[in-house]
């Protein structure tokens, strides 16, 4: 496994910083996922988990959008694998490519970026209607770094269950 990832910054201020940590945690899940074939991104975990690699693209693809563009960026978009609204569509790889579930990913990556890049500060708000409340730029960088690390620690599992890569 390649690891191309770029660490954060030892004395870099706090955007910086943050912005650096988000972008290392979404390397990793890249590269967790770097090099599987379709059925390897839809191997599940342990029962009764139906867990996947590729489940974990969707969603992460998903909390992209909705944190960066639909609650800082204010638009009105629906999620991208369901019409409902329900969030844990996303896991259900049926259906899906890993090659499609890596474009979508991607495209909700560099949304985020650009979202997060042209804001004045980490002190930008935008309306979480689930909370009912108004949430920092910062809060929504620190709550991602906060999600990509947790499924990373799902990914490192997923991929050793698939062909015996651990690390990283």
């Amino acid at each position: 496994m390649t690891d191309d990832r770029i660490g954060p910054p030892l004395l870099g201020g706090e955007r910086e910083t943050v912005r650096a940590f988000l972008d290392y945690h979404r390397a990793t899940l890249e590269m967790k996922c770097a090099g599987l074939s379709d059925d390897e991104l839809r191997q599940r975990s342990m029962p009764p988990s139906t867990l996947t690699l590729m489940g974990l693209l969707r969603h992460l693809a998903e909390v992209e959008r909705t944190w960066f563009r639909r609650v800082i960026n204010a638009e009105d978009i629906p999620l991208i694998w369901s019409d409902s609204g329900d969030f844990q569509a996303a896991y259900d790889p049926a259906g899906s490519t890993g090659a499609e579930a890596f474009t979508v990913w991607r495209e909700e990556v560099e949304h985020s970026r650009r979202i997060e890049r042209e804001a004045e500060s980490l002190d930008v708000t935008g309306y979480q209607a689930r909370w009912e409340e108004k949430v920092s730029l910062r809060l929504v960088m620190l709550h991602m770094i906060h999600e990509y690390a947790r499924h990373n620690g799902h990914a490192d599992f997923l991929r050793e269950g698939v062909d015996g890569t651990v690390g990283a």
